[in-house]
Formats: structure tokens, sequence, C-alpha cells
């Protein structure tokens, strides 16, 4: 068997990290939620220039209910014209904001619900060649109505709500039905992590 892509040194696979050094870093754009950057970069034997999405990372819920059932909520996203559906999920725009306390905040925002039990789930770049955004999962259980609704406005404004087996959305992602990618990670794991508590 072909070794090609075996780790240097034998260990667990990961990525890696790299810091080259930025001769420059220009703000391009300057906006309400991200902006976009411009830097040039020693790399290699040359300079490179790579513009981004400079995002402040956001968090993700996969709450499940005590039937297996996970929260999806679809809402209107403008670039893909499309209502597709998604997990709760928010920014971290609250600065110093720990992300589980990010997550609690989106889930009781995004959906009126409170959990008892919260726990990391994986972690993701959601656009590395574009981006770096990383969103932190989490795992909710427990799930009840928090004590008081909260007013949305905009694309929130008309958001649904659904609850459904968990193996069902799995099905969906999986057959191409939904693809945010975001929820597709996030029930592929809720899923891993279920069967590997038996």
């Amino acid at each position: 068997m072909s070794d090609i892509g075996a780790l240097p040194d034998g260990g667990p696979l990961r990525d890696e990290p790299l810091d080259p050094e930025v001769l420059s870093s220009e703000l391009v754009y300057e906006g309400r939620v991200w902006d976009v950057r411009s830097d040039r970069v020693r790399y290699g034997d040359g300079e490179i220039v790579r513009q981004y999405v400079a995002h402040p990372g956001a968090v993700a819920i996969v709450a499940l209910d005590d039937e297996g059932r996970v929260l999806l909520i679809q809402q209107y996203r403008h670039p893909i014209r499309h209502r597709d559906w998604e997990l709760p999920a928010g920014l971290l725009d609250v600065p110093g904001e720990d992300p589980a306390a990010a997550a609690q905040r989106e889930l009781a925002e995004e959906a009126d619900l409170v959990a008892a039990h919260w726990e990391p789930l994986v972690s993701s770049w959601t656009t590395p060649g574009g981006n770096d955004e990383l969103i932190q999962l989490f795992l909710a259980t427990g799930i009840t109505a928090a004590d008081a609704a909260h007013s949305r406005e905009d694309e929130e404004a008309d958001i649904r709500l659904a609850w459904v087996p968990l193996d069902d959305a799995v099905a969906a992602v999986l057959d191409g039905r939904m693809r945010n990618g975001i929820l597709a990670i996030g029930v592929l794991a809720a899923a891993q992590r279920l069967r590997d508590r038996g």
C-alpha cells in the first residue's frame, strides 16, 4: 500500500499552522459585519497577494430533543437566492463573549429555546480560501422553552423551525437535498457522536 500523504512524524492527521511573514495588510472594504483585507505575504521564494473576508467567527447549535430529533431553521439567504435549512447559529460579535455562552444566546434568540446540557461538537473553517471564519458547533440537549420570546426582523422575521429526525436530516444532506455546509457538518458529527456512545 502506498504511503503517499502519510504524515512525516507518524502522528495523528491534523491541520498544520503556518505563519508566513505578512509584508502589508490593507483594509479594502469595511463592512457592517465583516471586512475585506488584502495581504501581501512572503511565501516560499517569492511573494503572494491574497484578498479575504476578515470574519469575527461564529457558533452553531445542534439541538437534539428527547425523541432524537434535531432542530432545523429555514430562512432566506440572499447570496444563494434560497431559503435554506440551517442550524441555529450566529456571529461571535460580542467582545470577549465565550463561544459556549454565544451558542446559548443564539439558541434563545433564534428559536426561543434553552438547553440544560451543552458540549463542544466540532469546529470548522467555513471557506479557508476566501475567509478566516472559524465556526464552533455545540451539541445541546435537555431542550425547553425559554422564559421569553425574542423579536426578530428582516430575514429572521419569517424563520421557519422544524424538529426533524436526525437520520432524516443526515439522509437529506447525503442526498444533496440540504446543502448548507454547517448543517451538514453538524448533523453528521452529531450522528457519529451518538453512534460512538452506543
